[in-house]
């Protein structure tokens, strides 16, 4: 295969009566307490478990879930789980990759499976954008031999399944609901994956036998409105500009309870702005290429007094790399059966490129590419949870983990242009 460019808790004593009226005004009473229960209990429902689905961009068919929990027992698919999770190397790992048929874990799951570890993909398939993209990543896996399950990682049955069919050594956690924008319009969708999800699968993997160790992917937004630069993992991370930011700082301290109280050894991966072939639609690079080769408008946003906002773009085989090196370097979790045994390890580290680059030279880079005039419309930076920079500073990820970005923004785009002519055509099977 080609290098591939989630009643009162202290009853007081009732006093019951004889009389007709005392016993009809219990009977209304209970019923009453048994009314609002059902309707507290019914809201809890809604807002956790559907809620992410009355969005066309989140959930899956409701009918696919009433067969979840059967799929899962019948013997070919703990047959196609174990042959992908088969190691085929000497000295490999197998690895759990959540969320793995979307842009980030598909790569990692290719980079895995290329170097002979054993690799099980979990992914939902959610439509946040077009699934169509995601099942195309997911036949490209398929034919590498790696086999994603499609559930929810909220799902702890089906979990606890997996964990009972192939005994992990390692979890890459990449599954989240992304985007800064769109928790304006979706809030709870954000808590149900990425911090619920977080949580769930967390909770699994503490009461498995032998734990497996976990990097999982935070984000550069948890700076947040921080302006120092570049940013540092020293640097505070309790100002976030955006609900998406506050779900990913809300998940590193999930992480440190779970790796204080159970041994779970934690890696987490704050990314910069990754980018790159089979990348996702909502991202700028992806939509201005889209935009410009279709002749509409893009949005060039700028700071207060004509400020440059600019980004500390990442290639997507940079980040690969780092998240490889995070798993080869992750010691064991030192927990057993949700017992800790001794201390285990918690880290972060930042991946990005070290040089970001403003975002109207972004979209010159394009012009040059695709050869075509991009209709540029200068707009403010909008107070939705967008910061007006990120840079990184990398310098513990290049002692503890041997990273270095070698793809500079104007190779890597080209690589990305070549992907997307290559996947839409010149605009004419262009995504919506």
């Amino acid at each position: 295969m080609k290098h591939i460019d989630c009643a009162p808790s202290t009853p007081g004593k009732f006093k019951i009566e004889k009389s007709p009226y005392n016993r009809l005004r219990l009977h209304s009473s209970l019923a009453k307490l048994t009314f609002w229960s059902l309707v507290f209990l019914g809201l809890i429902y809604v807002f956790f478990y559907r809620s992410p689905s009355s969005s066309p961009h989140t959930s899956s068919d409701p009918s696919r879930r009433s067969l979840r929990t059967s799929f899962y027992r019948d013997a070919s698919f703990e047959k196609r789980v174990r042959a992908s999770a088969k190691i085929r190397s000497r000295n490999g790992i197998s690895v759990l990759v959540t969320g793995a048929a979307g842009f980030v874990g598909t790569h990692v799951s290719a980079a895995l499976k290329r170097r002979g570890d054993g690799v099980v993909g979990l992914d939902n398939f959610n439509h946040y954008y077009d699934p169509s993209l995601k099942k195309a990543r997911q036949a490209l896996l398929e034919r590498t031999g790696v086999y994603i399950v499609e559930g929810d990682i909220n799902d702890a049955s089906l979990l606890k399944k997996l964990f009972e069919i192939v005994p992990f050594t390692h979890v890459m956690h990449l599954a989240a609901q992304a985007g800064v924008r769109y928790a304006m319009e979706n809030p709870s969708s954000y808590v149900h994956s990425n911090i619920a999800g977080l949580v769930s699968l967390l909770e699994v993997c503490k009461e498995a036998n032998p734990q497996p160790s976990i990097v999982w992917a935070s984000s550069s937004s948890v700076y947040g409105l921080n302006t120092k630069v570049p940013f540092s993992e020293r640097d505070r991370t309790d100002q976030p500009a955006s609900l998406y930011a506050a779900t990913k700082k809300a998940g590193e301290e999930i992480a440190h309870t779970y790796n204080h109280i159970y041994g779970l050894s934690l890696t987490g991966l704050r990314f910069f702005t990754v980018y790159g072939p089979w990348g996702r639609p909502d991202m700028a690079y992806f939509f201005f290429t889209r935009d410009i080769l279709k002749g509409k408008s893009i949005p060039i946003f700028e700071a207060a007094n004509h400020g440059t906002v600019a980004r500390d773009f990442t290639y997507i085989d940079d980040i690969v790399k780092g998240c490889l090196a995070a798993l080869d370097t992750a010691e064991k979790s030192t927990g057993s059966g949700g017992k800790k045994k001794g201390p285990a390890q918690l880290r972060v580290y930042n991946l990005g490129n070290t040089s970001p680059v403003p975002v109207s030279d972004l979209v010159s880079i394009l012009e040059r590419l695709l050869k075509v005039k991009a209709k540029r419309l200068v707009m403010k930076l909008p107070r939705n949870g967008d910061v007006q920079f990120t840079h990184a500073n990398i310098s513990l990820a290049q002692r503890e983990l041997g990273y270095k970005p070698t793809t500079d923004l104007q190779t890597g785009l080209k690589k990305f242009a070549r992907w997307y002519l290559s996947y839409y055509g010149s605009g004419k099977k262009s995504p919506q």
